[in-house]
C-alpha cells in the first residue's frame, strides 16, 4: 500500500486533546488522516455523517479527559466503543494497528483491548490505570526505556534498550494488575514480549519519582498485544514529534536536527502498513 493511500481515523469524544497535532502529523508524514466522531462510527448521527471503522487503516484514541474521567479514567469512552466490539475485534484480527496515547491507552485498557491475555478484546478489563502515588497531576519529560523486542509493530525503528523522551501529562498512569493475579500477569506479559516502554532515570535505569511520576508496576509506560498491532502508551509521543518541542532542544547535540522521538511512533505504524496491506 502506498503511504498516501493509507488512512488514519484519530477517533475522538467530548475531552480529549491533541487530535489536531496528531492528525497533522500523520499528515506530515504523507498519510490520508483526519478526526472522527465515536458517535459516526456507532451511527449515531445522521447517515450522511456516519463512517465505517473499516474505512481506516489505523486508529488512534488521543489524550485528554474523554468525558470528564468519570467513574475512572477512560471508561465512559470504552463503554460506549463496546457497541463496536465486533468490528474493533475484526479490525485487530486483521493485523490493522490501534495507538491510545495517555487517555487513550487508558481507554485500551478499560475496553479489554490491553493487556489482552485472554483474547483480542476481553469482557471484563485484566488491568486498571489508577491515580498516581503522589495523588495529583504529574506533566514532566519521562525517560523510556524500550523494552519489546520487535513484536510491536510501533516501535521496530527503534532498537531494544534505546532510551526515548516522551511527556508525561496524567494523573492516572498508575498500571495496576488485580492483586491475586499479579505476579502470573506480570510474567506472562514479559514472556509474550508485551511490555513495550519502562520509565527509567538518567543513567537509563529503572527509577522511581520522579523517573517514574506514577508509580506503575514495574515502570511500565506502554504496553502491546501478543501480535502487536495494539499499543498503548502513558507519555505523549505527539508531544516531542518535533526536535524542537523537547523543553531541552536547544541544548542537545547530536541527533535528528529536525525531529524528536515521537516521530517513530507515527512512522513505526505507517512503514508497518506499508508493507503489510
Amino acid at each position: 500500500m502506498r503511504r498516501s493511500d493509507i488512512r488514519v481515523g484519530v477517533v475522538l469524544i467530548e475531552g480529549t486533546n491533541c487530535e489536531d497535532e496528531s492528525v497533522a502529523f500523520f499528515r506530515h508524514l504523507g498519510a490520508d488522516a483526519e478526526k472522527v466522531h465515536l458517535k459516526q462510527l456507532t451511527g449515531d448521527v445522521p447517515a450522511e455523517l456516519r463512517k465505517r471503522l473499516d474505512d481506516y487503516d489505523i486508529l488512534m484514541i488521543p489524550g485528554g479527559f474523554a468525558a470528564g474521567d468519570y467513574v475512572r479514567a477512560g471508561a465512559i469512552y470504552a463503554a460506549r466503543m463496546r457497541k463496536l466490539s465486533s468490528d474493533i475485534i475484526d479490525f485487530v484480527r486483521a493485523g490493522k494497528p490501534i495507538i491510545g496515547v495517555c487517555n487513550g491507552f487508558q481507554v485500551l485498557v478499560e475496553a479489554g483491548l490491553l493487556p489482552a491475555l485472554g483474547g483480542p478484546m476481553t469482557e471484563i478489563p485484566e488491568a486498571v490505570l489508577a491515580t498516581n502515588d503522589t495523588g495529583h497531576y504529574e506533566c514532566r519529560p519521562s525517560l523510556l526505556r524500550l523494552e519489546n523486542g520487535g513484536s510491536c509493530v510501533f516501535t521496530r525503528s527503534l532498537k531494544k534498550g534505546q532510551v526515548v523522551t516522551f511527556i508525561s501529562a496524567h494523573a492516572e498512569g498508575k498500571l495496576l494488575f488485580p492483586k491475586d493475579r499479579e505476579a502470573k500477569t506480570l510474567r506472562e506479559l514479559i514472556e509474550n514480549d508485551q511490555i513495550v516502554f519502562r520509565y527509567v532515570d538518567d543513567a537509563g535505569r529503572p527509577g522511581r519519582y520522579p523517573w517514574n511520576p506514577s508509580g506503575t508496576t514495574y515502570g511500565i509506560a506502554a504496553l502491546c498485544n501478543r501480535e502487536g498491532n495494539v499499543f498503548g502508551v502513558q507519555p505523549h509521543p505527539e508531544r516531542c514529534f518535533f526536535r524542537h518541542l523537547r523543553p531541552d532542544w536547544t541544548r542537545l547535540t547530536g541527533g535528528d536536527p529536525l525531529y524528536g522521538d515521537g516521530k517513530a511512533i507515527f512512522d513505526g505504524a505507517l512503514a508497518y502498513v506499508e508493507k503489510k496491506f
